[in-house]
């Protein structure tokens, strides 16, 4: 589990809610479902560039807060008839802990 980065524990994540983790190349959106399952994406929308983090948290997706676009929080596609995607990381949950894949994203900063 060298690779994975502890960014919290769980419960600092609102449910239905999200955290911000910054990165060298932008900021990566950690959403927490009512389920307690943990995705990370790009925080900036696609469409006008919205903070993801700051949207609407439903089932297993995000509503951005600018313009209502709708993205799978498992595969950052948007839904519905909007077209585009964010991109998404590997994340999870251990111990109560929220790790995400450094190696990920150090590709990340790296591109």
């Amino acid at each position: 589990m060298s690779n994975w980065i502890d960014i919290a524990a769980l419960e600092e994540i609102p449910m239905r809610g999200a955290r911000v983790v910054k990165t060298a190349m932008g900021c990566v959106a950690v959403f927490r479902t009512a389920k307690d399952e943990v995705f990370a994406l790009d925080n900036s929308c696609p469409h006008k560039g919205g903070p993801l983090a700051e949207g609407i948290v439903h089932g297993a997706s995000v509503t951005c807060p600018l313009h209502n676009w709708v993205f799978s929080l498992e595969t950052g596609q948007a839904q519905g008839l909007d077209e585009g995607s964010v991109a998404t990381y590997p994340a999870r949950v251990e111990g109560g802990r929220v790790f995400l894949d450094g190696e990920v994203l150090r590709a990340k900063t790296a591109a």
